[in-house]
């Protein structure tokens, strides 16, 4: 475990999720082999049926690989990325209003012209769900695979392979939910995963870019993640009536791709990703090559400001 640190995250994360989502899987609210039905809490079932595999795996695998792995030193760093608050503001507005925006644009582009003012009771949920995924989605997450992963894969591969090697990994742990309400099932097609696939990998070069730029500030990761989903759960059906479950994430996806494709060009595949020396230590899951931290140190000044 210490030699595959990364390897035995992904293996926890997944395993540990996939146990506990079992039961909701096989209740009335997934295949309905099992005759109970999870009770709902604030109007859904995944509170009890979701919450307690997804606090489990990304942030469970990676609090106990990295304090196998790094001891109290490693946990220190772990815990500091969490509360790197400490931001330029224009990231607190582009993660706030940059996600909702481009959501916006992509909504107005695929919904053919039908578009709907948002209600009064949507408006003001905003912000109360908004703060709720924070401690939900975004706590149970983020300290996993942006936190945990996404430091050590880019001292491994170049920026671009970590983004393209975590995407599918983050999409592909969500997969056993598409066998119950959350994924829409049994309505759902059997292609819905696929394209929730293809969102989070083009959406996750643009979480990587906002998480190097920001100087790896785990909570401008959450704020961006939860910021996608609230719009999405909260605003989404209510100003794009025309838009079905398939067409929404098709349309995100889509969304989400124009954007990750102007910040690989922009940032010539670098993600705004400049090595520090903790970079070069076991804390983040080995040492660099000398030859990719000269080619690194030569591109820095070249990385956008």
């Amino acid at each position: 475990m210490r030699a595959r640190p990364l390897t035995f995250f992904f293996v926890l994360a997944n395993g540990l999720s996939w146990a506990a989502w079992l039961p909701y899987i096989l209740s009335q609210n997934g295949l309905g082999v099992w005759d109970y039905q999870f009770p709902q809490i604030l109007g859904t079932s995944q509170v009890l049926g979701v919450l307690p595999g997804a606090y489990l795996g990304p942030i469970g695998a990676a609090f106990a690989m990295t304090a196998l792995v790094d001891g109290r030193p490693g946990l220190r760093d772990w815990v500091r990325r969490l509360w790197r608050w400490r931001v330029a503001g224009r990231w607190y507005a582009i993660t706030l209003l940059g996600v909702p925006i481009g959501m916006l644009v992509t909504g107005l582009a695929f919904s053919g012209g039908q578009v709907a003012a948002p209600s009064a009771a949507a408006l003001s949920a905003i912000v109360p769900v908004l703060l709720f995924q924070i401690v939900t989605t975004g706590l149970a997450e983020e300290p996993g695979w942006r936190d945990f992963a996404l430091p050590r894969l880019q001292s491994r591969f170049s920026p671009l392979r970590a983004a393209f090697i975590l995407g599918p990994l983050w999409g592909a742990w969500h997969f056993p939910l598409f066998l119950t309400e959350w994924g829409g099932y049994p309505e759902a097609s059997w292609t819905r995963p696929l394209v929730f696939l293809g969102f989070c990998v083009a959406f996750n070069v643009v979480m990587s870019w906002v998480f190097n730029r920001t100087g790896q500030s785990v909570p401008l990761s959450i704020l961006m993640h939860v910021g996608a989903n609230t719009f999405a759960s909260v605003m989404w059906a209510e100003m794009f009536p025309g838009l079905d479950g398939e067409l929404a994430l098709i349309a995100m996806g889509s969304g989400a791709a124009v954007a990750a494709t102007a910040i690989v060009i922009a940032t010539r595949g670098r993600l705004g990703y400049a090595p520090s020396p903790a970079d070069s230590s076991s804390g983040h899951g080995g040492m660099v090559p000398s030859a990719c931290r000269a080619k690194y140190s030569q591109d820095r000044p070249m990385i956008e400001s």
